[in-house]
């Protein structure tokens, strides 16, 4: 397994690898991981790395992370990562992790090779160690799209390196021997940028989900005295609460829901400066918290304290997205209030799980009306869900690293994608 993003780095992008690490032996894989070294890792989760197997194979390597830079340097250290190197900073860890990576291979005991990116240049060190060893099986995992990816349409690559990249992601769809999508509309668009690839027939759809023995641990009590609406994960670029926080303040500012039995509250990688503008823009003073990122348990107590969680993810082509904590957030059975697009994948997933209210991310007055909807649903008792709980089952990481273990046991196998 080629994950640069692993335990104890924390956010959501280390769980779908984490989770398949921890569960692969349940099926009869177990999991030789590289991945970086721990020193200068930015967010941290601990109780993530103490989920996996006692005896788990991982092979640490040194990170080359511009992004780490201290002080002054971090902002040139962040240039050169994100807008200089191709396909990213991390290109750096995988040309030195690449002989580690022989050297374990040269063993003679792995039987399949998987990456998943982000980063993409663990694909691209998949096609490296493809062309050494062509015939180790090789499953390429995208937890988000590539050179077609959404954030790109806000700040685009220049002409030159979106070709480059281009030509690097033809080659890894062309490779690998199977393929993984995030969601269906990811997989969509693979098959529509590439049709000559026959991706329809290769790539299949593993999405993220929610552990059920996280849940098993929690150990919540009693909800919030307030009606709270809490929002994990991190804030930046198109993902901003402005649509939501402007709707609150409305409410509040005409007594629709009195202040003092209100607490909006984000808790994650958030920068703060915009969040307070906001804040105080919408006279939501004493309303609103912001809580620092915090180990991944820890958080889903605050979901389970709370009564409505909320889901940001708009801008064009961001009908692909999940997001990670969706699934988090279904498993919790408190109502999801999604400003997302309303066609979209998460949507789409709420609505046949029958766990919250959708409205369209920019749709300030739907969001007023569904926030006091939830507010009167709460005053009267009324807030429980009726979720689907079948559909929901679908997306334990049980059942999802299951269909990882089929694909790995039908590329062992020699079958057909």
């Amino acid at each position: 397994m080629v994950a640069y993003q692993f335990p104890p780095a924390g956010g959501s992008g280390v769980q779908r690898s984490a989770k398949f690490a921890k569960y692969l032996p349940m099926y009869g894989w177990e999991p030789v991981v590289l991945t970086r070294r721990v020193s200068r890792i930015g967010l941290r989760d601990h109780t993530l790395l103490k989920e996996l197997p006692a005896d788990i194979e991982i092979i640490r390597t040194p990170a080359r992370d511009l992004t780490a830079f201290p002080g002054p340097l971090s902002k040139m250290g962040k240039f050169i990562a994100w807008r200089l190197l191709i396909p990213d900073g991390e290109i750096l860890w995988m040309n030195r992790a690449l002989k580690k990576a022989r050297e374990r291979l040269a063993k003679g005991d792995i039987s399949s090779l998987y990456t998943t990116s982000y980063p993409y240049s663990d694909h691209l060190m998949g096609l490296r160690i493809k062309k050494m060893y062509p015939n180790l099986p090789w499953v390429a995992d995208f937890r988000d799209e590539w050179t077609n990816n959404p954030y790109l349409l806000d700040k685009p690559h220049p002409a030159w390196r979106s070709r480059r990249e281009r030509l690097m992601e033809r080659e890894v769809l062309e490779k690998a021997d199977r393929l993984i999508a995030n969601t269906p509309v990811m997989k969509k668009n693979f098959v529509a940028l590439y049709p000559d690839l026959d991706l329809e027939r290769r790539m299949r759809v593993i999405p993220n989900g929610f552990d059920h023995e996280d849940f098993g641990q929690a150990r919540v009590h009693n909800s919030e005295r307030r009606f709270t609406v809490t929002y994990t994960g991190s804030l930046y670029l198109r993902r901003t609460p402005d649509t939501f926080l402007e709707a609150a303040g409305r409410l509040v500012r005409s007594g629709r829901i009195p202040k003092e039995s209100f607490c909006i509250r984000f808790i994650g990688n958030i920068k703060e400066k915009p969040i307070i503008l906001a804040i105080s823009q919408n006279g939501l003073e004493g309303v609103v918290e912001i809580l620092p990122y915090m180990e991944h348990r820890d958080c889903i107590d605050s979901m389970l304290r709370s009564h409505v969680l909320l889901l940001l993810e708009g801008g064009k082509g961001s009908e692909c997205f999940y997001t990670g904590k969706l699934f988090e957030y279904i498993r919790t059975e408190r109502p999801i209030l999604a400003l997302v697009p309303e066609q979209g994948a998460a949507a789409d997933l709420i609505r046949r799980t029958r766990t919250g209210m959708v409205c369209h991310w920019s749709d300030t007055a739907a969001i007023e009306r569904s926030l006091a909807e939830l507010y009167d649903r709460w005053v009267s008792g009324t807030l429980k869900l009726s979720p689907n709980r079948e559909e929901i089952q679908k997306y334990d990481r049980r059942v999802l690293t299951e269909k990882l273990a089929t694909i790995l046991d039908g590329m062992a196998a020699g079958r057909p994608p």
